[in-house]
């Protein structure tokens, strides 16, 4: 049997799940002399992020990280679901999809690294950044161009958007 393009799946889409280090960051961190690890992430992915938050999709974001900034910058593009310091991503996934009543099947997870994998395996579009690790690119449906960080949410969400006439020209939103 002949396996589906990816993009019969984007019209069913109701819920992007992202990791953030590696995907909505380059999975660098600048670590200062105090010991804080400073992220970068992109005004593109977050201008994305903002316009699935304002046209009804369920955004989470589920990261091992705890930086309490990538938190403040998430909650200020309306994202409410953030799960910081996942050491079993499946926990936060099943408590989620139950608090949310979401189905696998139209969920879009995008991770780029080993602990993703497992979650990964059961979600109905799992995508990935270009440069993500070989075993992730294995199991996605999807391999964006963009690398982590430099747009690779961005790619995804305006795909889904733009196939189900939702990308918009909403060009006020505050997303920075």
């Amino acid at each position: 049997m002949e396996e589906k393009s990816y993009k019969e799946y984007l019209e069913h889409i109701t819920t992007f799940i992202f990791d953030v280090d590696g995907v909505l960051t380059d999975g660098s961190v600048t670590v200062t002399t105090t010991g804080e690890m400073l992220r970068t992430m992109n005004i593109k992915d977050g201008y994305a992020l903002k316009t699935a938050v304002d046209k009804g999709y369920h955004v989470c974001v589920i990261s091992g990280g705890t930086n309490p900034g990538v938190k403040i910058r998430l909650q200020n593009l309306g994202i409410e679901d953030i799960y910081l310091g996942a050491s079993n991503k499946i926990e936060q996934l099943d408590d989620y999809f139950q608090k949310k009543g979401i189905k696998s099947e139209n969920v879009l997870y995008m991770g780029d690294d080993i602990p993703d994998y497992p979650v990964m395996k059961g979600i109905g579009l799992p995508c990935c950044p270009q440069d993500a690790v070989p075993e992730i690119k294995e199991i996605s449906k999807y391999i964006s161009h963009k690398k982590g960080g430099k747009g690779a949410a961005r790619d995804v969400i305006e795909q889904v958007l733009k196939v189900q006439g939702k990308w918009n020209g909403n060009y006020s939103a505050n997303y920075d």
